[in-house]
């Protein structure tokens, strides 16, 4: 097994780096991959993951012309080209955005404050950003000191500043392909998948220079960790920093 790591100093946004440490994330291209990001997800939580509550959010998938039952298929831990849910935790929720604003706070906050990790799904990054902000996590994120968010995909992307016009499929009501900018790069997933010949690096290369900012390019066998301000990239594939 090849365990590739690049150290980079301050990735998050000042706005949001809390003293006392903040969030912590895992990144990835399409989830639990292999062993090194099995080991990176394990080494975040601090304990094993049949010892961690999850909750798992879905709601990307609904916002992405996708097939019929990903949702389903996310929470379930039945799609196997994605690996999280299915990991084996000692209890597992389900949270959905679209849900949130119409129930009380009091209702949901105390359990998201209390889980050890958030498993987001893949689908539409902007969505998903629009529903993060409409339901206050994204205000709540930066809070969860002891929290693991581990992203999937578009679960990923949301985190970022942009995740550029290649990759905006749902439009926000305030236009453009500005994301949460909770980490300071972007993210360009499935390179070189196989069911995706447009994910080249070449055509990477021409989106990050696009973005304007620092920007990776990640295989299905890469992931981000993020640690109290560090990066460091888990593969045993390949990735490609872009800086401007």
């Amino acid at each position: 097994m090849i365990r590739l790591v690049w150290l980079g100093s301050e990735p998050f946004s000042s706005a949001v780096v809390t003293p006392g440490g903040s969030m912590k994330f895992l990144l990835t291209s399409a989830g639990i991959k292999n062993a090194s990001i099995h080991d990176a997800l394990v080494d975040l939580l601090g304990k094993p993951i049949a010892e961690c509550s999850a909750l798992c959010i879905p709601t990307a998938a609904y916002g992405h012309p996708l097939k019929p039952g990903v949702a389903w298929g996310f929470i379930s831990g039945r799609e196997p080209r994605t690996p999280m849910c299915e990991l084996g935790w000692k209890s597992l929720g389900v949270l959905e955005l679209t849900a949130l604003p119409s129930i009380d706070q009091e209702q949901w906050v105390p359990l998201v404050q209390k889980t050890d990790v958030l498993l987001v799904s893949g689908g539409d990054a902007l969505y998903l950003s629009h529903w993060m902000q409409q339901s206050g996590l994204a205000d709540l994120l930066p809070s969860l000191r002891e929290t693991v968010y581990v992203g999937l995909s578009a679960g990923s992307m949301v985190m970022t500043p942009r995740i550029g016009e290649d990759f905006v499929f749902w439009r926000p009501p305030t236009g453009g392909d500005s994301a949460l900018g909770i980490v300071d790069f972007s993210i360009f997933p499935h390179v070189d998948h196989e069911d995706l010949p447009e994910n080249t690096m070449a055509n990477a290369e021409k989106w990050a220079a696009e973005i304007a900012g620092p920007a990776y390019a990640i295989d299905d066998q890469t992931a981000i960790k993020v640690t109290d301000g560090a990066v460091e990239l888990v593969s045993e594939g390949h990735w490609k920093l872009f800086t401007p």
